[in-house]
């Protein structure tokens, strides 16, 4: 029988693992995969420019980063991070829907949103459900 808190982390292993996904996708986009149209509205088909390359990279780390930032907050890494990080997480999904919802590339709209919304869900599961302390 799973408890709260097992319901906590298997959400913030959910996001990490969501995040990971994410984060070799940009990684494929930084090394020359041909993935231009399914990122950043699809506005390039096939290899990204070099300078775009480099917000892949951004987006890269950013995605890193809000995993781990879930994942302290679930209690899986042992570190405190301040009430406001999951707010940021949080915020940062909640912009990244509509843009996702709006993009003009029906490949990126089926691959991203419903990773997004998967995001977006396990992290409020984990905001929600986790202990204060």
């Amino acid at each position: 029988m799973m408890t709260g808190g097992d319901g906590v982390r298997l959400a913030a292993w959910l996001f990490a693992a969501l995040s990971l996904f994410v984060g070799l996708f940009h990684v494929a986009a930084i090394c020359g995969a041909p993935v231009g149209h399914l990122t950043m509205g699809g506005r390039w088909s096939g290899v990204l420019p070099p300078a775009v390359r480099l917000l892949s990279a951004l987006s890269m780390g950013m995605i890193l980063l809000l995993a781990f930032v879930v994942l302290a907050r679930a209690g899986v890494v042992d570190r405190s991070i301040p009430r406001w990080g999951m707010r940021a997480v949080l915020g940062y999904l909640v912009v990244a829907i509509p843009m996702h919802v709006a993009t003009p590339s029906p490949g990126e709209r089926k691959l991203w949103l419903p990773v997004i919304l998967a995001l977006t869900a396990s992290a409020l599961w984990v905001e929600f459900k986790a202990p204060r302390g």
